[in-house]
């Protein structure tokens, strides 16, 4: 009995988190509350403070409560590397240009804004001139983990405000690196000015970034072509876990945030053709350990101090919103943003972030705060990221109904399908037969995203120039990576006949209003794919059949009109009969003999067809000249 209790002790934690995940996020799901505050709530009710607190005097089993949520507080802060991985994979550097305004302007003033007038107060309030600089910092970040997830559960990325919000977060992700500095130079004395020679970390950090983003660029592309050649998905997860792992540990070891390094990662993959498929892989990593960051920062919510000092901490809290969403819209006016736009992602960003976690905690171990200070600045902040859900519901509910225009899209190059990239063709399969359909769409000037599942063909498509990127598109998670909410039309082009049909299943689940165009084996293989929700299915056998009489009526002399007109007949007549036949057989049969009604159907239009272009196409020729 004691080797089954010691195992269960020493993971007890884990195993707690996992049987919570499996609870709380599907139980918030349904009630329509957003799971961040699940996890929060549920850290707060396991925690020391809580039911830790009872197990401590026997009252609570010590396995049902999160008393030593420290041991897995390490492996908590990897939701946070693993969530600003997914940010840089959603940009590119090309992107990244694009959007320089909103995320070099508007970002840059609003966190020196924001941190010079948070200061002044703290000083102003009696906190050392170190301390204060620190709190500046630290409060004038926002909450990535979760304003990011709030937005896109609302599928509020894509509108003027996400927009918004993304650009200011993603400087606000580059500025903790230099903060982080700051508190260093400022750890020993709290009074004391900047510890000078701890600007020398800046050098070797740049350099390392530099020669990550160098490393990167030369390998990661090999690499993950290596891999996809292999055709295991097993290794293509080890591969993605081992990029972000190894950027993130490169920045630390640089001095830098880990959280920096997979950025960095991101962006340099959001260029490749295997951005979609790692998005893919990676996300449920990121949710299950973003949901351990939560659960770990409500277990570490003392709400006894709230108790005591209840009204300052609110007071604190409230001020640090509205003053921040207040200076962010004013900021947010003057580059132009729409006004319902600035109120919604000014109330999004006005709460504190979980960076001030770690900057105040930084600060406190290196003397530049007190511990009393600290407890009281992380209880407000945490208490003004649990109203981010709320604050979000009221700015939607203050904003007006139609959407917002007049920032730049962050879209780029056909193979990084942008948050508002509607209206494209999702061609999946790069053979023969997709790039015949490839040519015609850009020959109608049609926007199309184009999918294959062999490296070998991706490599070669994207040396000629064609953007095609690399995934598994039988799989509904990554076809909603490739935007099928919004697509235009699906064109299977494949010669796999089973994965075609669960191609064409899961489309048809995903949007029941989407045009899905399938290639077909033969008639038995077109009328299943009807059954499965294709609007049409294409037989080779048939089509094939069709041109070849097609060449043979026009080099037999058959006028062209009648042989277009009688095989546009032939097809339609082909169509109609496989989508409404239940039986496979009864339509290979019915394929293979001729219906005589429709046979003189056929033949009596043709003959009218002959009739309107026999004066023109059959006119006696003139007469020879005299000898």
């Amino acid at each position: 009995m004691a080797a089954v209790v010691a195992p269960i002790a020493e993971y007890g934690e884990t195993l707690l988190f996992l049987a919570t995940a499996g609870v709380v996020a599907p139980l918030f799901r349904r009630l329509r509350i957003n799971s961040v505050l699940g996890f929060i709530l549920a850290g707060v009710i396991l925690g020391p403070y809580m039911l830790g607190a009872l197990a401590i005097r026997g009252l609570w089993p010590h396995w049902l409560s999160l008393s030593k949520y420290s041991d897995i507080s390490h492996l908590a802060e990897f939701g946070v590397v693993f969530l600003l991985f997914m940010i840089g994979l959603e940009l590119s550097f090309e992107r990244l240009s694009r959007m320089k305004r909103l995320v070099f302007g508007l970002g840059a003033v609003q966190v020196i804004g924001s941190s010079a007038l948070i200061g002044l107060a703290a000083w102003l309030a009696g906190v050392g001139p170190g301390a204060a600089a620190v709190i500046g910092g630290a409060l004038a970040l926002s909450s990535t983990a979760i304003v990011i997830p709030v937005l896109a559960e609302k599928r509020r990325l894509g509108s003027t405000a996400g927009r918004v919000a993304f650009s200011v977060l993603l400087f606000q992700d580059l500025a903790v690196a230099p903060l982080l500095v700051m508190v260093s130079m400022l750890s020993g004395d709290p009074n004391a000015g900047f510890n000078v020679g701890a600007l020398g970390a800046l050098a070797p950090a740049a350099l390392a970034m530099a020669g990550l983003v160098f490393v990167g660029r030369l390998a990661l592309r090999p690499l993950f072509h290596l891999v996809a050649a292999a055709g295991t998905t097993e290794f293509f997860v080890a591969a993605c876990l081992f990029v972000v792992m190894a950027a993130s540990f490169a920045a630390a070891f640089a001095g830098l945030s880990m959280g920096l390094g997979a950025f960095v990662a991101g962006l340099l993959l959001a260029e490749t053709e295997f951005r979609r498929e790692i998005e893919v892989t990676i996300e449920p990593f990121k949710g299950l350990l973003l949901g351990l960051y939560f659960l770990t920062m409500g277990a570490g919510l003392d709400l006894s101090k709230l108790y005591l000092s209840f009204w300052s901490v609110v007071a604190l809290a409230a001020g640090l919103t509205l003053g921040k969403a207040a200076l962010f819209y004013l900021a947010a006016r003057a580059f132009g943003v729409a006004k319902s736009a600035a109120r919604e992602s000014a109330l999004m960003l006005g709460p504190g972030g979980e960076f001030a976690f770690v900057m105040i905690g930084a600060a406190t171990a290196g003397g530049v705060m007190s511990f009393a200070l600290s407890a009281q600045l992380t209880i407000s902040v945490a208490l003004s990221m649990l109203a981010i859900p709320g604050l979000g519901l009221l700015a939607r509910r203050l904003a007006p109904a139609q959407p917002q225009a007049g920032l730049p899209s962050t879209g780029d190059s056909a193979d990084a399908a942008p948050i508002d990239s509607a209206g494209r063709v999702i061609v999946i399969g790069y053979g023969r037969v997709g790039r015949v359909v490839a040519d015609l769409l850009r020959a109608h000037a049609i926007a199309m995203l184009i999918i294959d599942e062999d490296a070998q063909i991706v490599a070669a498509a994207r040396r000629e120039g064609v953007p095609v990127i690399w995934g598994n598109a039988a799989r509904a998670e990554f076809l909603r990576r490739c935007d099928l909410p919004h697509a235009r039309a699906l064109v299977v082009t494949i010669n796999a006949p089973r994965r075609v049909e669960e191609i064409v299943a899961l489309a048809r689940g995903e949007r029941g209003d989407l045009t899905i165009v399938a290639r077909a084996r033969d008639a038995v293989h077109a009328t299943h794919l009807y059954g499965l929700g294709a609007t049409d299915a294409v037989p080779e056998n048939l089509e094939a059949s069709l041109q070849l009489s097609e060449a043979l009526l026009v080099d037999i002399g058959v006028p062209m009109g009648y042989v277009i007109a009688s095989i546009h007949e032939k097809r339609d007549e082909f169509r109609k009969m496989l989508q409404p036949v239940a039986d496979p057989e009864r339509a290979n049969r019915a394929l293979r003999r001729p219906d005589p009604v429709n046979a003189a159907r056929a033949r009596r239009r043709g003959k009218e067809k002959l009739a309107e272009n026999k004066p023109a196409e059959a006119a006696p020729a003139p007469p020879p000249p005299p000898v």
